[in-house]
């Protein structure tokens, strides 16, 4: 590829980069902040509800939403193939952990529940989403342009 001066430098690389550059920090960010949130679960859950284990059960979940969220990050700071792939499934895992948080909470926590489901987890979904879709939106654009410049990895 040609490198580009002038004005238009900026712009183009703005176009073939399909995630802001702030977006990889945020996704870590989160799955750090999940750490103390999969804690409080741990040990503020009952240990049985309809099923044994449950405290380990939803914490467990926590802990593998957060590896995906962290290496969502990860990925897409490293432009790694796999990004997309982790993207969707953190976008997956976040809408199953709404589903289940407000259908198996009850009280004052179905509100919290609620609250966190429709302010974060359903938007986080979203945008992990838009994250997985708009990268193969980029890559089915630059894949002709690689083949014709020889770059392709088979």
């Amino acid at each position: 590829m040609v490198p580009r001066t002038g004005n238009n430098a900026g712009m183009a690389e703005t176009q073939c980069r399909p995630v802001p550059r702030w977006m990889p920090a945020v996704f870590v960010l989160i799955a750090v902040a999940l750490v103390p949130w999969t804690v409080w679960l741990f040990l503020d859950l009952p240990d049985r509800e309809l099923a044994d284990n449950w405290s380990l059960a939803w914490s467990g979940f926590d802990i593998g939403l957060a590896v995906c969220l962290a290496g969502t990050g990860i990925l897409l700071a490293r432009r790694s193939n796999f990004s997309s792939l982790f993207a969707a499934m953190s976008g997956a895992l976040l809408l199953t952990d709404a589903w289940f948080d407000v259908l198996t909470s009850r009280g004052g926590n179905f509100v919290l529940a609620v609250a966190m489901a429709v302010c974060l987890e359903l938007p986080l979904a979203a945008i992990c989403l838009w994250v997985a879709a708009n990268i193969e939106r980029v890559l089915t654009d630059v894949r002709p342009l690689s083949e014709r410049a020889g770059l392709r990895r088979d």
